[in-house]
């Protein structure tokens, strides 16, 4: 069997050309990866388009910050403005479970059963009901 005298030739263009595929730089796994993001809002939906997670600045200045359940019901709410901050932790019936907020100096933490029974916690007092 006779072999094409430009077959050497193919077979060494081709090891050079894998040489040079396998030199070659990996590619940087942030690239196109901005390290800033601006915008007057941010959604995370799901696989279904539902909105999970919101995050944007209300009309009176307040940062706040929505995680949904897959039904888009508001679970837990996180909220920043001049006067202070929030954070409530919502139940199956969207009831507040906690309720802790700081604003204007004063803080409390409530806690609501799911009979509605309230039990509020404040440095001014030990315990109110």
């Amino acid at each position: 069997m006779k072999i094409p005298k430009a077959l050497p030739v193919l077979v060494v263009i081709n090891v050079v050309l894998l040489f040079c595929l396998a030199a070659k730089q990996k590619p940087d796994p942030l690239q196109g990866v901005q390290s800033i993001v601006r915008a007057r809002a941010i959604e995370l939906v799901d696989d279904q388009g539902r909105v999970r997670a919101s995050l944007n600045v209300e009309t009176n200045g307040e940062a706040v910050f929505r995680l949904r359940d897959a039904r888009e019901t508001i679970r837990v709410k996180i909220a920043a403005s001049q006067d202070g901050s929030g954070l409530v932790l919502l139940d199956n019936l969207t009831n507040p479970g906690l309720h802790a907020l700081t604003k204007n100096g004063n803080t409390t933490v409530t806690l609501m059963n799911k009979e509605g029974r309230k039990h509020v916690i404040s440095p001014d007092s030990r315990a109110r009901k």
